[in-house]
């Protein structure tokens, strides 16, 4: 088994014609400019850039790391469960999922990082004062053990090593399983927001990830051959099939779980958690949620996959697309509903009944800025690993 790896038996030096190079430029014009704008709020404040206030301190961009940390989870459980057990057909579309797990979660990274006010503070005192009672800890350093154990496991990959790409693989799996758990707990061990407080976030999230990921594993593979100008072949089509099956079952689960979870407020519900639902239901946010979140990301993806019977690449593709975009709606819409409802309603007279917070156009930037790194990488990792990725290499 070969240990030397050579770019040159990997590259596709065909998928750098000129029209995928611009569009690489784009998304790389589309990081550097978030980038850009985060070191710029570092300078002059963050007070001055983003629309964050102290009533609502979490915003777009913790919506956007979470939908990217989510999204990175599903992807590298998903390859993880089809190394370990082969003979799937989503198994030859693996390897693929590795990298764009890796790539998700740097994305993720990306993004939160310009939200910190001191990152640089967060790495080092992470390390030389651990904080293990605090949720935030847990979930920065397992998804730090994450990326380590899925960059060593797709350079495994690259270098044929596959036995002990599949070990560090479960590795990363467990590491990224229990790193998305705690992300949820931080938002679920927090019982002054009773929208977010209980059992059921780490769960759903769970869920969410499953589906993110089956969603990304569609489009890429999908996209990996329209930019090749290459029909797909019986096995990626097999593949994105499957996929498609795990998306369709997971769309249905989440929308259980969303339904009861809004119904749980209205059936004996807290009072705050039940305003931040009829924030939702028919307050600022519901626009977002019935529109996007439910509409064009539950309902709408599971009726075309269901109607469709899961022969068409291109209507596959289209409801996973739509799919991501209700989970990164539904991300920013459970974020900002948790905190926009006063904590002293009903007891100070003189409070709105919502806080006021849209993301500003800095924020935007910033969150398209892990966009920007998601699709370049992208187009980069097909053009210089694109063999690797090949089905019939698998």
């Amino acid at each position: 088994m070969a240990n030397n790896f050579s770019i040159t038996a990997t590259m596709e030096p065909e998928v750098a014609r000129p029209g995928i190079n611009v569009l690489a430029a784009l998304f790389g014009l589309m990081l550097f400019t978030g980038i850009g704008v985060g070191v710029y709020g570092f300078f002059v404040g963050h007070e001055h850039v983003y629309n964050n206030t102290r009533e609502v301190p979490w915003g777009l961009l913790i919506s956007t790391y979470a939908f990217f940390a989510i999204t990175s989870t599903g992807l590298c459980l998903l390859a993880a469960i089809s190394h370990i057990f082969g003979g799937n057909r989503i198994a030859p579309l693996a390897n693929r999922m590795v990298w764009l797990s890796l790539v998700t979660i740097i994305s993720g990274f990306t993004v939160i990082g310009m939200e910190i006010e001191n990152p640089w503070r967060m790495a080092i005192w992470n390390v030389i004062s651990p904080n293990p009672t605090s949720n935030i800890w847990w979930m920065g350093t397992l998804y730090g053990m994450a990326v380590g154990f899925v960059l060593i496991e797709f350079w495994l990959i690259l270098t044929r090593n596959f036995k002990t790409a599949i070990a560090v693989g479960i590795l990363g799996a467990f590491a990224e399983m229990a790193a998305n758990s705690c992300l949820g707990g931080v938002f679920a061990t927090l019982p002054n927001h009773p929208f977010w407080y209980g059992a059921q976030l780490p769960v759903y999230f769970l869920s969410c990830a499953f589906l993110s990921g089956a969603a990304a594993t569609v489009i890429f593979t999908h996209y990996a051959y329209v930019i090749r100008r290459k029909e797909i072949d019986e096995t990626a089509f097999f593949g994105i099939q499957a996929a498609a099956k795990v998306l369709l079952l997971m769309l249905v689960l989440v929308s259980v779980a969303t339904f009861w979870k809004m119904v749980s407020f209205y059936v004996g519900g807290q009072e705050l958690g039940r305003a931040s639902a009829d924030a939702l239901m028919s307050g600022p946010l519901s626009t977002n949620f019935w529109l996007f979140e439910l509409g064009i990301g539950l309902v709408a993806p599971a009726l075309l996959l269901a109607l469709t019977r899961l022969r068409s690449v291109a209507a596959m593709s289209t409801a996973a697309l739509m799919a991501l975009v209700g989970m990164f709606v539904s991300r920013m819409d459970m974020v900002i509903a948790g905190q926009i409802v006063p904590q002293f309603a009903g007891i100070d007279a003189n409070l709105p009944q919502y806080m006021n917070y849209s993301p500003s156009g800095y924020e935007w930037l910033v969150a398209f800025a892990g966009i920007g790194l998601t699709g370049m990488a992208f187009l980069m990792g097909e053009r210089y690993f694109g063999k690797i990725f090949a089905a019939a290499k698998h």
